[in-house]
């Protein structure tokens, strides 16, 4: 195989210009980039990931630290930021802490200070003090994504104002009687997801004026067998049965749907129901949600982590950025059917 002598050789530079073009360290002019690129593919050369490391003192890989890997959310971000990274010559090498408190405590103490990731992108998880400074210390660009956390840059969504929005889409089509399935105590954990949304369900309700009854709560897992299951409860009352359900997540929403089916109601007629996330299933159950996008939340960490990596003239990231959402409504939405 050809060896970066060769290369420079071949596209008129040095072999310093050469390795600064093909690993993404340093600056070099685009035309130049191309040459050298051109040059390295007419010869086959492919650059050595433990030379490149060696000189640039870095990995060229990140860690990704996510509490769960079985939800479609946190699989779509790590998704979006795979993408971004591979567009940026990066690796990804990821974590899951879906086991008990040593398991995250290892990773922290072990895994991610054996200087084998450049940087770490934290996927709702409300890191400790003690978990920031490790990786402070060791020079290790840090961004969280989900909520806020001292010391860090932080991709936040406000879960307050998501929940709001989308029971104010009932609100406003006339449901008065708005039932909200939403975590359990074990998924009420980094950054309080579950409290945060049953919270801005139930401000709407209170400014609204519409009925707080606390028989029109189910909690339920995130998944579609958690949401169908607590539907059946809500649906199946005999007195008082809701017109409308806000599910705190698009999976809950959709078993949702499935349970008002088997109950022989029909939706949006009987039933309406909105979710979160904008789910890719969302839109071929007809489902009205509030989009969260998080891909584009993965990919946006990617951005931050390359700023700090490579440092341009641009202005630094502010240290807490707020996500966006979008209502989308479909078919599952209407008005509730006249008494």
């Amino acid at each position: 195989m050809a060896g970066i002598d060769e290369v420079a050789r071949l596209a008129g530079v040095s072999t310093a210009t050469v390795s600064r073009a093909l690993s993404g360290n340093g600056h070099v002019s685009p035309g130049t980039r191309l040459k050298v690129e051109a040059a390295a593919a007419q010869l086959g050369y492919v650059v050595s990931s433990n030379a490149s490391s060696l000189a640039s003192g870095r990995m060229k890989n990140i860690g990704v630290v996510v509490p769960f890997l079985n939800r479609w959310f946190f699989s779509s971000v790590i998704e979006g930021a795979q993408q971004a990274l591979l567009r940026h010559g990066y690796d990804l090498t990821l974590y899951n802490l879906s086991g008990d408190g040593a398991e995250r405590h290892s990773v922290f103490e072990h895994f991610l200070l054996r200087q084998r990731v450049d940087a770490v992108i934290a996927i709702s998880l409300e890191l400790t003090e003690a978990e920031v400074a490790r990786l402070h210390t060791l020079e290790k660009p840090l961004v969280g994504v989900g909520g806020p956390i001292p010391g860090v840059r932080t991709l936040t969504i406000d879960d307050v104002a998501v929940a709001r929005l989308a029971t104010e889409h009932l609100l406003a089509l006339g449901h008065t009687r708005i039932a909200h399935i939403g975590g359990n105590a074990e998924y009420d954990v980094d950054f309080h997801l579950p409290t945060n949304r049953r919270e801005g369900y139930e401000a709407a309700l209170r400014d609204a004026g519409a009925t707080r009854d606390p028989v029109l709560f189910q909690s339920a897992d995130f998944t579609i067998q958690g949401g169908y299951h607590a539907a059946k409860q809500l649906l199946g009352s005999p007195r008082g049965r809701p017109t409308a359900i806000f599910a705190a997540s698009d999976e809950m929403a959709i078993g949702s749907i499935l349970a008002a089916r088997d109950l022989g109601l029909s939706m949006p007629r009987d039933v309406s129901v909105i979710g979160i996330d904008d789910h890719d299933l969302a839109d071929f159950f007809g489902l009205s949600t509030i989009a969260q996008f998080p891909r584009v939340q993965g990919e946006k960490a990617v951005e931050i982590l390359m700023d700090e990596l490579h440092p341009t003239v641009r202005e630094p990231a502010p240290s807490n950025i707020p996500l966006p959402f979008e209502l989308i409504v479909r078919s599952s939405t209407a008005r509730p059917a006249a008494e």
